[in-house]
C-alpha cells in the first residue's frame, strides 16, 4: 500500500507537464487524484486514463481557477469522487500566453493561487498538505533579475506565494502544512519553450550557466516527494540552479 491510500488529491493544472507527472506519481502512492484541466479535456482525459490502466484512481475535472466558481468545482470533485482532500498541489501558473488580458498573471499567480487555497482549506482534515510550485526566476526575483520577457510572471508568482505564505498561522490552526517548491528552468515545459521563442538561446544559455537542466520527470518526482516528506510547514525545497542558492 502506498502512503496516501485511502487519500485524495488535487493537483492543478494538471493535463500535461509537471502537473500530469504529479499526478500520476500522488496515484501511485494510493492517492485519488483530481485531474485538473482548463479547455483541453482530451488532454487530461488521456491521463487519467493512465492512471486507471495503472491500477490508479483517477477524475478529470475542467475548472479555470481565475473564475468563481473554478476552486470550488475542483474540491466538490475531490470530495465526491474520493471522499476527502488530503492533499493540493498549486501547480497551475501562466502569464506569457498571447491573448491574454493584462492582468492575467496576476490573476492566476497570485489571486487563483489564494482562491484556490481557501476553498481546499476549508475542507482539508489535519494532517493535510499544501504544495506551491514556483520557479527560482520568481522565488528569487526580489534579489536576482531575471529576463524581461518573463519579468512579469515572475513578480506575479513571487506575489502568490508571499500571499499563500502569509496563510500559514491559519493554516497552522487547521494542522494543515504548506510546503513551497522552487525549481530552476525545466527542461520541456510549456514556460520554457515560450521563453526560448521570446529570447532565443535562452534555455541553452540557462543550462550552461546551471550546468543541467531537471527534465519534467524529475523535477514532477520532487514535487510529489514534497506532498508527503517530513518537513515543518513554510519549508522551501530548491531543485537545481545551485547558483541561485549562493547569490
Amino acid at each position: 500500500m502506498g502512503q496516501l491510500e485511502h487519500k485524495a488529491a488535487i493537483v492543478t493544472g494538471s493535463s500535461r507537464g509537471i502537473g500530469a507527472e504529479v499526478a500520476k506519481l500522488l496515484a501511485a502512492e494510493g492517492a485519488g487524484v483530481v485531474v485538473n484541466y482548463r479547455q483541453k479535456a482530451p488532454r487530461a482525459n488521456k491521463v487519467v486514463s493512465g492512471i486507471e490502466a495503472d491500477g490508479g484512481r483517477a477524475v478529470a475535472v475542467g475548472a479555470d481557477l481565475t473564475s468563481p466558481e473554478g476552486p470550488a468545482a475542483l474540491v466538490d470533485a475531490a470530495l465526491e469522487s474520493f471522499g476527502s482532500l488530503d492533499v493540493l498541489v498549486l501547480n497551475a501558473s501562466g502569464g506569457m500566453e498571447t491573448g491574454v488580458e493584462e492582468d492575467y498573471a496576476l490573476k492566476l499567480n497570485r489571486d487563483a493561487q489564494v482562491n484556490m487555497l481557501t476553498a481546499a482549506a476549508a475542507r482539508m482534515k489535519p494532517g493535510s498538505r499544501v504544495v506551491f510550485v514556483t520557479s527560482h526566476q520568481a522565488h528569487f526575483i526580489n534579489t536576482v533579475p531575471t529576463m524581461p520577457e518573463y519579468e512579469p510572471v515572475a513578480r506575479s508568482k513571487r506575489a502568490g506565494e508571499d500571499a499563500l505564505r502569509a496563510r500559514i498561522p491559519e493554516l497552522e490552526e487547521k494542522g494543515i502544512t504548506l510546503v513551497v517548491v522552487s525549481g530552476d528552468m525545466i527542461e520541456g515545459t510549456v514556460t520554457a519553450t515560450l521563453l526560448d521563442r521570446a529570447n532565443p538561446g535562452a534555455i541553452e544559455a540557462r543550462r550552461e550557466e546551471a550546468g543541467r537542466l531537471y527534465s519534467v520527470e524529475e523535477f514532477a518526482a520532487e514535487v510529489a516527494r514534497m506532498a508527503l516528506a517530513d518537513v515543518p510547514t513554510g519549508h522551501t525545497e530548491y531543485v537545481g540552479g545551485s547558483d541561485y542558492l549562493s547569490a
